[in-house]
């Protein structure tokens, strides 16, 4: 299996270790999500009420998610890359690239 993606962005690894996480968004959503809904200079930001703390500790992870760019929140597949390979790769945020997955069969029957 092949798909294409965008490099939604670059971070440096939560727990200091020296790997890179790069997040990726399909190249497919970033187009219907475009063409779709158009963003708008006079959108305003969404605000999220609660009428108690354990509502807010539930919808948490919803509100964060949901913050970098509601349009993409949860569709972005993220892979951990070593400092070399990612200095190799020359990535940078909006490069399009593929990945393709494969399933190794055993030898033998």
């Amino acid at each position: 299996m092949k798909k294409e993606f965008v490099v939604q962005s670059i971070d440096a690894s939560h727990d200091g270790s020296p790997y890179v996480v790069v997040s990726l968004a399909s190249a497919k959503d970033l187009k219907g999500g475009m063409e779709s809904n158009p963003p708008s200079p006079y959108d305003s930001p969404k605000v999220m009420g609660f009428t108690n703390v354990n509502d807010m500790m539930k919808d948490l992870n919803k509100m964060f998610s949901g913050m970098a760019n509601p349009a993409m929140a949860g569709n972005l597949t993220q892979i951990k890359l070593d400092m070399h390979e990612y200095k190799d790769m020359g990535l940078s945020v909006g490069d399009k690239v593929s990945l393709e997955l494969t399933k190794d069969e055993p030898l033998g029957v």
